[in-house]
């Protein structure tokens, strides 16, 4: 048989290459507040800070099963700067930027109101509720920084062209990880919307801020203290995740 059709043979014959391992995931998990700062502190004392260190913590442990790189913005209760929360994801190249918090709501709605809110990134809220919750999470940079003004850094990223696309990212990872969380809940569904939260303002990679529920309101903070309610948040967090990056990972087969 001629060389050439040997060879030719040998090629068709040989074994497929075995496609190239696709890079993991690489996620920063932010647990709201820390050290001096409590967040919302529920009826029974339970401190947001706590409950949201607990679940961020649940939501590492499924991400790194599922093969995820992982980094937590603070694994005790340790005062972390906002602005150093966003820049550890940029310094860590992350693919995801996850901020965990829980609501609350002050006066008389203190006793009914409950839900799931989900945040990304825009210079204007979405709605006066949105405003008071961006102006509580803010609040809480840290003293001697300077006052938080949503023209700089937020409006500075907005204008930046390199940001789109993660901002675009953004609003579709919120809505990937509403659907989920509303769906294994059962949690009145409070919508996805915008607002200029400092901590998501640095991010250079699609970044949301969860509200996973109102801890001022009695019910809903027992629930959101049980340990199993923590992991099914986690859980639906994770699928959130997941659903976002599967029409990631499509798009990039088709190619452009």
């Amino acid at each position: 048989m001629p060389r050439p059709l040997l060879l030719a043979l040998a090629l068709l014959l040989a074994p497929a290459a075995a496609p190239a391992a696709s890079a993991p995931l690489v996620v920063v998990v932010d647990p709201g507040h820390g050290g001096e700062k409590d967040g919302a502190v529920a009826p029974t004392g339970a401190k947001e800070k706590d409950l949201a260190l607990a679940i961020a913590r649940k939501l590492a442990a499924r991400l790194r099963a599922g093969g995820a790189e992982v980094f937590l913005t603070r694994d005790g209760d340790a005062s972390v700067d906002l602005a150093h929360r966003p820049a550890l994801a940029n310094s860590r190249e992350a693919d995801l930027f996850v901020s965990i918090h829980l609501n609350s709501m002050p006066g008389r709605a203190r006793a009914t109101t409950r839900g799931v809110e989900t945040y990304f990134l825009s210079v204007d809220a979405s709605d006066a509720n949105a405003h008071a919750v961006a102006a509580r999470e803010n609040a809480d940079k840290l003293a001697g920084g300077a006052p938080f003004d949503p023209a700089d850094p937020v409006g500075g990223i907005l204008a930046d062209l390199q940001d789109e696309a993660a901002l675009a990212g953004s609003s579709r990872l919120a809505y990937a990880i509403h659907e989920r969380v509303i769906a294994r809940t059962g949690e009145p569904d409070r919508g996805v919307k915008q607002a200029p939260f400092y901590v998501l303002a640095g991010a250079r990679m699609p970044a949301v801020l969860l509200e996973l529920g109102f801890v001022s309101q009695p019910a809903e903070a027992r629930r959101l203290a049980d340990p199993a309610y923590q992991e099914l948040l986690a859980q639906a967090v994770a699928e959130g995740i997941a659903a976002w990056r599967r029409p990631v990972a499509a798009a990039i087969m088709r190619g452009p």
